[in-house]
């Protein structure tokens, strides 16, 4: 599936602000569920960017302005093409015994320790080994089928409101509310799976919906954040705990890391007083 994605960030000052230094993850990875063609980065005022890719390998763009201005705006336009079919239903999968007993191993832990360790969003709690507790692997099929139900469990148990969380919100804090956001969702899944020794990372992207929408996609729709996790003996799957599927060719993979503080779409600093955010982002689907 052809998709086009148009982001559009713009920052508005009441007074004049110099000194901005700015960091941008946006460009569309390219892997096995996508490829791509097209990206380019628009930025007003001027300014010349410099990229390069960070440890978790996302594609970074950065660029400072000086002079002073009342007004940013950060602009990116994407071509990706992904995949349609089917996820860990058709890879290898090793039965349940094999696949702990890989993810045991020493070489297993180090190759993925980044992944692994708890970090301030994915904290384990008491209350969190509580929660992780209702899916204990003896009762699983195997780690792919426990994860699915894992996905399943947050879905069905969390209640999606936009207005109760913020960026800075912990899994702990989450777990107490019960309700939250993608961000939300995808540190939670993360944590508990990290806290029976399965690799998983924060991936932040782009959902095509708009078909499901009545043709309207607003941009906490289309901006989206879910989780890969990386079965022993299969590799990494991605899984929507939000919306309770499998990634597929809705989904536009942007990067991925420990948390969301590794993977902030467009962070900066400057000298001034506090302005105004808007975003938007536009979705479509060009060709099946």
């Amino acid at each position: 599936m052809k998709i086009q994605i148009n982001h559009t960030t713009r920052y508005t000052y009441t007074e004049p602000v110099t000194d901005s230094v700015n960091e941008i993850r946006l460009t569309p990875r390219t892997n096995y569920r996508q490829s791509c063609f097209h990206h380019e980065v628009e930025i007003f005022p001027p300014a010349n960017l410099l990229t390069y890719e960070d440890f978790f390998g996302n594609r970074v763009h950065a660029y400072s302005v000086n002079k002073p201005h009342t007004e940013m705006v950060i602009h990116t336009r994407a071509t990706v093409v992904t995949v349609d079919k089917a996820q860990g239903a058709d890879l290898p999968r090793l039965p349940l015994e094999e696949q702990i007993e890989l993810m045991k191993e020493e070489d297993f832990q180090n190759r993925y320790t980044e992944y692994i360790l708890p970090t301030r969003y994915t904290e384990v709690t008491p209350e969190l080994m509580e929660f992780a507790s209702q899916h204990p692997f003896d009762e699983a099929e195997d780690l792919y089928e426990w994860t699915r139900k894992l996905s399943t469990t947050i879905y069905e148990q969390f209640t999606y409101d936009p207005g109760a969380t913020s960026v800075n919100t912990t899994v702990k804090k989450a777990l107490k509310l019960k309700r939250g956001v993608c961000q939300d969702y995808a540190h939670l899944m993360i944590a508990v799976c990290r806290s029976v020794g399965l690799p998983s990372r924060y991936v932040s992207g782009y959902h095509y919906v708009s078909d499901l929408q009545g043709g309207n996609a607003d941009f906490e729709q289309a901006s989206h954040a879910w989780v890969e996790t990386h079965i022993p003996g299969t590799g990494w799957l991605g899984f929507d705990p939000t919306n309770d599927v499998e990634v597929n060719w809705r989904y536009v993979k942007l990067g991925h890391g420990r948390d969301y503080k590794d993977i902030v779409p467009v962070k900066g600093v400057y000298r001034g007083i506090q302005g105004q955010l808007e975003v938007t982002v536009d979705v479509q689907l060009l060709d099946k």
